[in-house]
């Protein structure tokens, strides 16, 4: 017999982001932080391997990664724009938790399970924190994919990844929902 949890549906079914340049404080305490990335871990992970670790950005760090941005766009070249973009990404920020990729050397779960897993605590974070009723949004860019930004600005050791940043704030203002996929053109019943 089943048991249908109706809020939890309809919670996922009306899900979104809010644009990180609308998020404001307060933020989530640091005792609400931790309850968002305990609700974040409950994903499948095969092996019991853990391969996501967190790193939570809060100020004055933001800003000191908003310079760093600024200092590798200019010395890779990066167009202006993007740089200014990339930056306030951070320099906008009062909390923002980025999900690091950890790869554990294993033959018993390939790589790429490791990343869906990695995935999926991303989506569990961003649900959790609204379902707590912060606004969120996950946003990556070209400086996370810099091993030196990666090293220097965040620590990763060789082999880790940023799997994406989640930036969680107070919502300052209402967004339009975008459109949604259709399922008609996505979904294959296999019967036979």
């Amino acid at each position: 017999m089943t048991i249908a949890n109706r809020a939890a549906l309809e919670f996922l079914l009306s899900r979104r982001s809010r644009p990180a340049r609308t998020l404001a404080l307060p933020v989530p305490t640091q005792e609400q932080v931790g309850e968002l990335l305990t609700a974040a871990t409950r994903v499948p992970d095969h092996g019991k391997l853990e391969p996501w670790r967190f790193l939570v950005l809060a100020r004055p760090g933001t800003d000191r990664l908003a310079r760093l941005v600024e200092e590798r766009g200019q010395a890779l070249g990066v167009e202006p724009e993007r740089i200014a973009k990339s930056a306030s990404q951070y320099s906008m920020a009062d909390l923002a938790i980025v999900v690091v990729q950890v790869p554990r050397p294993t033959e018993k779960v390939p790589l790429i399970e490791q990343t869906y897993s990695t995935g999926a605590v991303l989506m569990q974070l961003l649900n959790a924190a609204t379902a707590a009723g912060w606004g969120a949004n996950l946003l990556t860019g070209w400086p996370v994919y810099d091993e030196t930004f990666r090293q220097e600005g965040l620590g990763l050791a060789p082999g880790e990844t940023v799997a994406g940043i989640v930036h969680i704030g107070t919502p300052t203002a209402e967004t339009p929902d975008r459109p949604r996929p259709d399922l008609s053109r996505l979904v294959t019943w296999v019967t036979a």
